[in-house]
């Protein structure tokens, strides 16, 4: 226990039920699944970022995700208007680690009453979030649930389009392969709940209050919209011919690079000092070094796993689209499927992080 007693589960949020409940869930989907090579057939199994199915010949890459308590904040600083980036950002960037080109999404905005202005400010995030990704917004939908909701709730659902010969989920990783990691904005859209319960819960602060570690006030860094990497990662998969796998570091942190398809382990010991916001909350909330790699993405936002004679090509192009990235570590042949911190002193296997 954290020395507060600030853990993610004590607030409210217990990964280890929601994986039970999936586990279920996969079970009975999966039934309805069309026979392989048929029409429609699913190409991946459920729980990678996004999956594919056959659409006659091409990939269909389909994902939905969505801000989660993000959308407290916005509601506690009254600014909707980047809230719908982060939700165009979490699903595009989930489909671009299937390889896939996102091409048009759909979004579903449960409100607790509606608001006009509000929903003109999501709206505005929306559009911008899909002129960044170079996708459209090409439909959604507005429920009014006032039993159901406090506030609003919002979510999307993207498709995209790979090739069936070139669907990405590192299945050919190998030993010596290199990591590179693209820098996130901050917290992105995960962990909102424990942030909130650092800094708003008992003996907490406004959200208009500045740390003089950020130089903002706390309401706005938590609400920095989430970073889309949609046109350099297009443009790496279409001119790297040695990257391997692709991964959108969400919940989970850095443990979210196992999910790969390839029995191998990851070595990550170059990693950045982590951005300001995640030390406030670690030291405010009392929260385990552990516990801050499981939950946030502690600087990293997307990372490219690469054949290392290809690293430099991918650096490049990061560079071009202004992309602060770096070689964060390397592949290591290993059963466990482990991530290794050296700088941190710390393992990580399946959801967790342990002492080294």
């Amino acid at each position: 226990m954290a020395r507060n007693g600030h853990t993610y589960k004590s607030t409210g949020v217990d990964i280890a039920e929601a994986d039970s409940g999936l586990r279920n869930i996969v079970r009975h989907i999966a039934g309805t699944w069309p026979r392989a090579g048929g029409l429609g057939a699913v190409q991946l199994p459920i729980g990678y970022f996004a999956n594919v199915i056959d659409i006659g010949g091409m990939g269909l890459a389909v994902c939905t995700d969505g801000v989660g308590s993000k959308a407290i904040v916005a509601q506690l600083m009254n600014k909707y208007d980047t809230i719908g980036i982060d939700c165009v950002a979490m699903n595009v960037n989930d489909l671009l680690c299937v390889g896939a080109t996102p091409l048009s999404m759909v979004d579903y905005i449960a409100v607790e009453q509606a608001d006009a202005a509000m929903l003109d400010g999501i709206a505005i995030g929306l559009a911008e979030g899909a002129r960044q990704a170079g996708v459209s917004i090409s439909g959604g939908e507005i429920s009014q649930l006032r039993d159901v909701v406090r506030g609003f709730d919002l979510v999307g659902m993207a498709v995209g389009l790979v090739p069936l010969d070139r669907i990405l989920v590192g299945a050919d990783l190998a030993p010596g392969d290199v990591v590179i990691g693209l820098a996130s904005n901050g917290i992105h859209s995960n962990g909102l709940t424990l942030a909130r319960r650092v800094f708003f819960g008992p003996d907490g602060v406004s959200p208009d209050h500045v740390f003089a570690e950020l130089g903002r006030p706390i309401g706005e860094e938590l609400l920095r919209p989430t970073f889309i990497y949609v046109p350099e990662i297009v443009e790496i998969i279409a001119q790297v011919p040695g990257v391997k796998a692709l991964a959108h570091i969400t919940g989970d942190g850095l443990l979210n690079l196992p999910r790969v398809a390839a029995e191998v382990g990851f070595v990550l010991d170059a990693l950045p000092p982590p951005p300001p916001i995640f030390g406030l909350i670690e030291a405010r909330g009392g929260v385990s070094r552990a516990e801050m790699f499981e939950v946030y993405n502690m600087g990293i936002g997307f990372c490219v796993a690469v054949a290392a004679a290809d690293a430099d090509a991918v650096l490049a192009i990061l560079a071009r689209h202004k992309r602060a990235a770096q070689i964060i570590g390397h592949v290591v042949a290993d059963a466990t499927r482990s991530v290794h911190l050296p700088g941190e002193r710390l393992v990580g296997r399946g959801k967790r992080f342990h002492a080294a």
